[in-house]
């Protein structure tokens, strides 16, 4: 028998001259394409499927899937501003056939007295509207509702009450609790931006509420199949929903299975207190979910969302170990200033699974420490273990590396046990030594792990007993840690 490992070409063959057969186990250097999934919801203008996954195929095409004004189009916008290159899909849902539209209102009380605009924001969308004394409130709410009818993204529909004449009656498009946190407000951009309301008018809001029961998950995250998706902008935050997303990511029967290897992140956002912030935080306990928390931002927490996750996206993918932190969310819109969390109540988020932010003095967005909701072990004792997300990340890009090492080099071999020799034989020593090779190339050229001496020390590679074609190994790996505190004693002295 040959020593070369020949696997197609037979041994016996004797009509000359030259064969070649390929092997490319020594030529993978493949990576893996880390995919972001939008959910979101269509309204009858789309042209998707519910339920059924579609890939993005280009500029505005989630605007034909879903329809102009849709969830689904409005956050694959938001995605896009943060990631414009990588590859993204859509999960389109229908409203729940029991659901509620959210509904609020802008009442014109009285006309304004001199000329100007009124700056309506809805949804984190600037609306100007231009008024004169000599205008009516009816007449106002009549150019009210043209405005917003002249842009097609907007996601409410308005009309001008028929009781009163002077009042503008909004709908969400989408049903269900997501209209609920789409902001109607005047005058966001304040002084500096030559936004006020005009002289003598006045106008009464009404806060979109009433929207209930959003879609049901369940057969559409079964739909996607065996089809990977790292980044997960999810739009929803009730407990049904998170629930569903757990149970499809989870350790045990979930993306994250030894059965399903197929990893994956979902990334919410959640308006609230400080104090409504803690409990939503506190009844979570998932190391693959994570909630950016905010309070009276114009912006709703889908849009966030959408947004969050592209920007973690576009980080990730070049480094999973590298800190987000910093990083901006672009089409996202800052509290004011006296709604912006305090470094206390960051710092107390923080440790109830809750995600903070910042904001720059532009007014940017930025990621302050995107973490995941794992805060407890089975025990219910505190566990840090699954705390940063790009631990998640960097488990996941170790795992996938290895798994394509492995499956590239010994997809078809023969194992013995240590020290024997032979054409297509592999020994647990022999694997061991790749692992280790590959967990410096780890170490050296991607950052993701760290002391190599000690790994090698660690590791064991054995020939299970009960079944000889099974090789055991247990990895003890370390990760790279993120520089996220800087503490400095500044220990002066007076000459």
């Amino acid at each position: 028998m040959s020593a070369v490992p020949f696997k197609n070409i037979p041994a016996g063959i004797r009509v000359p001259l030259f064969y070649a057969e390929l092997d490319n186990s020594r030529a993978n250097s493949a990576s893996a394409n880390l995919r972001a999934l939008v959910i979101g919801q269509i309204t009858a203008a789309g042209t998707a499927t519910p339920g059924v996954p579609a890939i993005s195929q280009g500029v505005g095409d989630a605007e034909v899937l879903g329809g102009p004004n849709s969830m689904l189009a409005l956050m694959t916008a938001a995605y896009r501003l943060n990631d414009t290159f990588g590859e993204v899909w859509y999960l389109p849902l229908a409203d729940n056939g029991a659901a509620t539209a959210a509904a609020g209102s802008l009442a014109v009380t009285s006309s304004p007295t001199a000329s100007g605009t009124l700056s309506l924001y809805l949804a984190g969308k600037l609306y100007p509207v231009p008024v004169l004394p000599t205008q009516t409130a009816a007449q106002i709410a009549s150019a009210i509702v043209a405005a917003l009818a002249a842009d097609a993204t907007c996601p409410v529909a308005a009309v001008v009450d028929a009781v009163t004449n002077t009042k503008v009656d909004l709908t969400a498009v989408n049903k269900g609790p997501c209209g609920n946190d789409i902001d109607i407000r005047l005058n966001y951009g304040g002084a500096r931006n030559g936004e006020a309301t005009p002289a003598g008018m006045a106008v009464t809001i009404t806060p979109m509420s009433g929207g209930a029961t959003p879609p049901d998950l369940t057969t559409p995250l079964a739909n996607l199949g065996d089809t990977t998706f790292d980044f997960i902008a999810l739009p929803y935050t009730d407990s049904t929903s998170l629930g569903e997303v757990a149970a499809f990511l989870n350790d045990t029967t979930g993306r994250w299975s030894w059965a399903q290897q197929l990893y994956g992140g979902a990334l919410t956002a959640y308006r609230g207190t400080v104090g409504a912030q803690t409990t939503l935080g506190t009844g979570l306990n998932d190391q693959h979910t994570s909630v950016m928390g905010f309070y009276d931002s114009p912006t709703p927490n889908w849009i966030w969302a959408a947004a969050l996750a592209g920007a973690a996206a576009t980080s990730i993918r070049v480094d999973p170990a590298l800190p987000l932190q910093t990083l901006a969310l672009a089409g996202v819109l800052a509290p004011p200033v006296e709604s912006r969390f305090a470094l206390t109540d960051r710092n107390t988020l923080l440790y109830d699974g809750i995600s903070t932010f910042t904001v720059d003095d532009s007014g940017t967005v930025r990621i302050e420490n995107l973490i995941t909701t794992y805060q407890k072990n089975a025990w219910g004792s505190p566990d840090n273990s699954y705390l940063e997300v790009e631990t998640m990340y960097t488990l996941a890009a170790v795992l996938r590396q290895m798994r394509t090492a492995v499956t590239t080099k010994y997809a078809r071999t023969k194992l013995a046990a240590n020290g024997t020799r032979g054409p297509g034989i592999v020994t647990p020593n022999m694997i061991r030594a790749e692992i280790i090779s590959e967990y410096k190339r780890m170490e050296l050229n991607q950052g993701w792990v760290q002391n190599a001496t000690a790994f090698a020390q660690a590791l064991i590679v054995e020939q299970n007993a009960q079944n000889p074609n099974r090789v055991d190994v247990l990895w003890p790996g370390t990760l790279v840690d993120q520089l996220r505190i800087f503490a400095v004693l500044a220990q002066f002295r007076l000459q």
